[in-house]
């Protein structure tokens, strides 16, 4: 009777070691989902300033700035490298 006694009890830590574990990786999992999620809206926060500091709105006023100024249409040239097709 004794043995069983001892047989249940050892079934019953494992389950219940078992279950804590889970709980724990559940939690673990969870964090790291939250984690995900923060870092992928600092990524959109980022890119959208990245987006905002390429635009002419932007650059534009920082060149004039600089002294710069925007080319009219008859100074822009557009140099070929050798070697490489036309488009």
């Amino acid at each position: 009777m004794g043995v069983w006694l001892v047989f249940g009890l050892g079934v019953l830590l494992l389950v219940v070691a078992r279950q804590t574990s889970g709980f724990v990786a559940v939690r673990e999992l969870n964090d790291r989902r939250s984690e995900r999620a923060a870092l992928e809206s600092e990524r959109a926060s980022l890119q959208q300033t990245i987006r905002e500091s390429q635009s002419r709105r932007v650059l534009v006023p920082r060149a004039e700035s600089l002294g710069l100024r925007e080319p009219a249409d008859s100074e822009i040239r557009i140099l070929r490298v050798p070697g490489t097709p036309e488009r």
